[in-house]
């Protein structure tokens, strides 16, 4: 899509009121891309079109000026009614350099021609030009209508003659029409120009008009996006996220001379594409908070309070279904067709209606054969047999099959021995899925089986939530990032890429915030920033109460902290609040507490806020190869791992530090809050990490 722009170099720095063009693809767009004047957009713009038709692919391209005149315009100026004429009368007496054209003398003269006082008025230049006015009134005897039908159709739009003032679109057409007259020659038998020419060719212009959805631009602009780039930008995204039939609707237009709007009189379904899904209202700022006299909290308890007062933060959009592995759904799912779609043949052999008695059957064979995707278009008399391919449509007159292996057959005729039952070796049609059969369910993660099933349902689109956009950050002076030079005062940095790294295993959109030194200004600007960019935010360091713990001391001041002491080993702290109604979750700075900490709270609580239930971790009992004790009070998780004797081993360690560990485990002992005593050989919960996602 492209912003056009009739005035003089812009300059280098981006502005409004100058040209943009956005690509986009399957509702995916690009950044818009600022032109400081139409010499060099209209080079990246056939560049663009010819990689895109060397690479295979077609393009709609959107152009936001008028594309023809009012009726009987075109009989003044050329003779003829045809647009491209008028096309080519203004190419050839348009001269334009990046830092002047001639458009306002051109259109003088083009006024000349006409009766009266011409169409064409607005004279934006310093000296006075003959025919043409600068003011609009009092034009009259030219004999052509001041708007167009589509203009007369678009509340809001401005006639075609006005050529300086607020908005004016006069000067984009006559300095617009020669960029795509050239372009027209260029790839002459590759494009059409719509509504003129029929789209059978690979690359198609058409006009557009922002303003149609003017509602979802002004709901949906950042703060420091310039207006023209953003509108250009959602028209991309809409129009190439659209339905095919809706698309297909659009463009279904009498060709006229005077040419029209894409999406004229389907400003609804525009809207619907364009505006933003709803998303849920924030969480109260007293989500976290545990009953009043809770001092140390026990792991049931933090879990059992994060999946009640939790909830999903993201809005939805739609998706191709191949592009959805991972993607959490957001609607039922229903099969929109009958799998398999008709009876078919389990097995390769031969077909004919059953049951067949004992004894030896010899059955004539019809002439052809049905094959996946061949059917046999014909019906099978009884007793007669026809040859069958595995997964090809029963023919009429066939409802069973016997196997290939257990007949001998020449081309006259096929021989076997019964009996065999009606249906055989044959599958019915729906057995597996019944059109209009729920086939998923809201809040399951798409799994590549998945995407096989739904498609075979018929399925090209569905609804999911939004990837929830995870921030990790590190804070603490004494981090260093991989590679660099450390003090023995200093240690690296391994939580962020780890705690990255199990959030994009997730599923989930992990978002970098780097590292935050111990300062709160810093830290509170980082914050701001996240909040902005990411739904959820998972910090570790600074989790805890002391003169340095700059995460509690912030969340507290937005009076949303809650600062869990958690029964269990490792861990403890976790510092938990909302910061700009984002949630944040402040996980402990050793690098074991961090990870088991995510692995037990973070992980669920993800789930719910990205639109999936809550779930646990499925455990397996298996024998201990270790022996331990331990007091009542607390739940504990060991790192472990099988052995060879499919006995599980726990780390030598336990200390939180020692991150060693987490790669020596395989998954995690949980020993839950009573007091126990473990022998070798006794059961004990093993959570391997794959149960966690990981």
């Amino acid at each position: 899509m492209v912003d056009w722009s009739g005035g003089n170099d812009r300059g280098a720095t981006p502005k409004k009121d100058a040209i943009w063009v956005c690509a986009a693809r399957d509702g995916a767009a690009d950044e818009p891309v600022y032109m400081r004047n139409r010499q060099l957009a209209e080079r990246w713009i056939r560049t663009f079109l010819q990689d895109e038709l060397t690479a295979g692919r077609r393009v709609l391209a959107g152009f936001d000026f008028a594309f023809g005149y009012p009726a009987g315009f075109g009989q003044v100026l050329t003779g003829s009614d045809d647009p491209f004429a008028i096309w080519d009368w203004i190419t050839d007496r348009i001269s334009d350099a990046p830092d002047q054209n001639n458009r306002f003398d051109v259109a003088a003269q083009i006024n000349a021609l006409f009766p009266g006082v011409g169409p064409f008025w607005g004279n934006g230049l310093k000296r006075d030009i003959a025919d043409l006015p600068r003011k609009g009134l009092a034009r009259e005897g030219h004999g052509v209508p001041e708007k167009r039908m589509a203009e007369q159709q678009a509340s809001g739009a401005f006639p075609v003659w006005q050529l300086s003032g607020a908005g004016a679109v006069g000067s984009q057409v006559l300095m617009g029409l020669p960029t795509l007259n050239r372009l027209r020659r260029n790839f002459a038998s590759d494009l059409a120009v719509w509504p003129f020419e029929p789209l059978d060719k690979p690359l198609a212009i058409v006009e557009i008009w922002p303003s149609l959805i003017a509602k979802a631009v002004k709901a949906t602009q950042p703060e420091g996006r310039i207006k023209d780039a953003h509108q250009v930008w959602l028209l991309a995204q809409t129009l190439s996220a659209l339905e095919p039939d809706d698309l297909r609707a659009m463009l279904d237009v009498a060709p006229t001379p005077e040419g029209s709007i894409l999406g004229l009189g389907h400003e609804a379904v525009l809207m619907d594409t364009a505006m933003p899904p709803l998303t849920p209202p924030p969480l109260r700022n007293d989500c976290f908070v545990m009953p009043q006299g809770a001092h140390w909290t026990a792991v049931a308890g933090a879990q059992a309070h994060l999946r009640n007062e939790l909830r999903c933060v993201v809005g939805i959009e739609d998706l191709p279904v191949d592009q959805t592995a991972g993607r959490i759904l957001a609607r039922d799912v229903q099969a929109q067709r009958a799998h398999p779609p008709a009876p078919n043949a389990a097995v390769d052999g031969y077909g004919f209606a059953g049951p067949v008695p004992e004894g030896v059957q010899r059955m004539p064979l019809v002439a052809g054969r049905s094959a996946a995707g061949a059917p046999f278009d014909g019906t099978v008399p009884a007793g007669h047999a026809i040859r069958i391919l595995t997964g090809a449509n029963l023919p009429k007159g066939v409802d069973t099959v016997v196997l290939q292996e257990d007949v001998r057959a020449n081309d006259a005729e096929v021989t076997f021995h019964g009996p065999l039952k009606q249906g055989a070796n044959a599958r019915k049609a729906g057995e597996d899925m019944a059109q209009g059969q729920t086939i998923l369910t809201q809040g399951r993660r798409i799994t590549p089986a998945d995407i096989g099933m739904m498609i075979a349902a018929g399925l090209g689109r569905i609804t999911v939530f939004r990837q929830l956009r995870v921030g990790v950050l590190s804070t603490g002076d004494e981090l260093r990032a991989a590679g660099q030079n450390a003090t023995d005062g200093q240690i690296y940095d391994a939580n962020r890429p780890m705690l990255a790294a199990m959030v994009s295993k997730w599923g989930y959109e992990a978002v970098d915030l780097g590292r935050a030194p111990d300062d709160r200004a810093v830290l509170r600007g980082i914050l701001d920033d996240a909040a902005y960019r990411c739904d959820v935010i998972i910090a570790s360091g600074g989790a805890s109460a002391g003169d340095e713990d700059h995460m509690s001391a912030l969340l507290q001041g937005t009076g949303s902290l809650a600062l869990w002491r958690i029964a269990m080993k490792p861990g403890r702290p976790l510092a938990m609040g909302l910061w700009d109604n984002t949630p944040v979750f402040g996980l402990p700075g050793n690098p074991v507490a961090a990870m088991v900490c995510a692995l037990i709270f973070a992980r669920p609580a993800l789930q719910v806020l990205g639109g999936a239930a809550w779930e646990e971790p499925a455990p397996f009992l298996l024998p201990a190869a270790f022996a331990k004790s331990k007091k009542a009070g607390r739940r504990e998780y060991l790192r472990a791992r099988r052995d060879a004797d499919g006995r599980v081993e726990i780390f030598p360690s336990e200390g939180s530090g020692r991150i060693s560990g987490l790669s020596w485990a395989t998954g995690l002992v949980e020993l839950d809050d009573a007091a126990q005593t473990i022998n070798p050989g006794d059961p004990v919960r093993f959570i391997p990490f794959s149960s966690f996602g990981l």
